[in-house]
């Protein structure tokens, strides 16, 4: 490859596993020329218990996509959830002290008066997604540069994390030797993949449903009105399924990935399941009629997609994701997890699968890969500084869309 090759690395580190992608900037698409992926240790409910044990799993999930890209790769876009994260709109005013033409300088003053808001202890900004911008007490305008105008006010959506759990992260991966470009909301990450722009002008949300936390985002008019997270994730399902069962934990996940489905409607009634009778150590079996394990399965599923329901619900989007729903994560593999998300939200629902990249591999088609391919992605546009304006000292820097 070139010298003046750019490459990308992003970097997800689920509760389940972690997992690398690096690619190679060709024009305006991204070649993936590396993957890996690691178990994860070191993580309690989404939180970092062990930061060496992280650090390790980053490292080895990164040195796998390194020897399969044949190159090394120092900086990384790193990506960021749990039950810590929060979303707020906030609005930032700039006068101009007198009708003239709108400069870029003036939507970044704007922006960076958006950011002015206080935070509790142990709160930071994540990420500052812009909405639109007003002119004279005149909405909706998504680029004002070149109008004339008095006074701008900038519209945006910050995504706050605690500052210990982002910096506990942070610390991990350096601890790996590698540098941190950007962190990134894992839901923002994951529609920065498999979303197109013009499902979120129609309006569309993505919902990632990892191991231990659910994130979720709503776009509409291209822009991002909400963020949310869910307390139910994908580790709910198991322990409904052990309770109910009478099963260890363990079990009752590999019950509901290999035999289980979120829609109990059709399953017949003589399919039975062998599952342990009693602890994990006993090797006797005994049968579970199918029917009842996925009766289980529904019940948390439609729980889970009226939360989504309640908090589109909360920002007036109830009605106005034209586009669906897109679900991510490793949890969203459940079959018929789409069919529930339709039933209830009352509009379309798909996987969210990455799109756009060139030579993806087929063993990557899987919602688990969305996020960390959404990373790369960012850290491709990073890289490359295509928007040199988007990208200016500090905050500003996290205004890419």
């Amino acid at each position: 490859m070139s010298n003046n090759s750019i490459f990308a690395a992003g970097v997800d580190t689920g509760s389940s596993f972690t997992r690398c992608i690096i690619g190679v900037l060709e024009g305006e698409r991204l070649r993936i020329i590396g993957y890996g992926s690691v178990p994860s240790e070191g993580w309690s409910k989404s939180r970092i218990a062990d930061q060496n044990a992280v650090s390790a799993c980053v490292l080895a999930a990164v040195e796998a996509a390194e020897a399969m890209a044949g190159v090394q790769v120092g900086n990384v876009v790193a990506g960021f959830g749990g039950f810590t994260s929060r979303g707020a709109n906030n609005r930032g005013r700039h006068d101009l002290g007198r009708p003239r033409e709108i400069e870029q300088r003036d939507i970044n003053r704007a922006m960076e008066r958006a950011l002015r808001i206080q935070l509790q202890e142990d709160r930071m900004v994540l990420q500052m997604l812009p909405q639109d911008f007003v002119v004279d007490e005149q909405p909706g305008f998504h680029d004002p540069r070149g109008m004339i105008g008095s006074v701008i006010e900038a519209n945006a959506h910050l995504i706050t994390v605690s500052a210990q759990e982002h910096n506990n992260l942070v610390g991990a991966i350096n601890r790996a030797h590698l540098a941190v470009d950007e962190t990134v909301y894992e839901a923002f990450a994951a529609s920065y993949a498999a979303v197109l722009n013009s499902d979120r002008r129609e309006g569309v949300a993505v919902l990632d449903i990892g191991l231990h936390s659910t994130e979720l985002i709503c776009y509409y008019g291209e822009s991002a009105q909400m963020v949310a997270t869910l307390p139910l994730c994908g580790d709910h399902f198991s322990r409904d399924l052990a309770h109910a069962l009478v099963i260890p934990a363990d079990a009752a996940a590999v019950v509901k990935r290999e035999f289980g489905s979120a829609v109990a409607e059709g399953t017949p009634e003589t399919s039975f399941v062998e599952i342990p009778r009693g602890d994990a150590a006993s090797a006797e079996l005994r049968d579970a009629p199918r029917a009842f394990i996925n009766h289980v399965l529904e019940s948390r599923a439609e729980v889970l997609f009226e939360m989504v329901k309640a908090e589109l619900a909360r920002v007036g989007m109830a009605n106005a994701i034209t586009s669906g729903i897109v679900l991510c994560g490793a949890a969203a593999q459940l079959p018929g997890l789409c069919d529930v998300a339709e039933r209830v939200l009352q509009c379309p629902a798909r996987l969210g699968l990455a799109q756009g990249f060139i030579d993806w591999p087929e063993e990557l088609n899987d919602p688990s890969w969305t996020t960390v391919a959404g990373l790369a992605m960012y850290s491709a546009r990073l890289r490359s500084r295509v928007d040199l304006e988007r990208q200016s000292v500090g905050a500003l820097g996290r205004i890419l869309r």
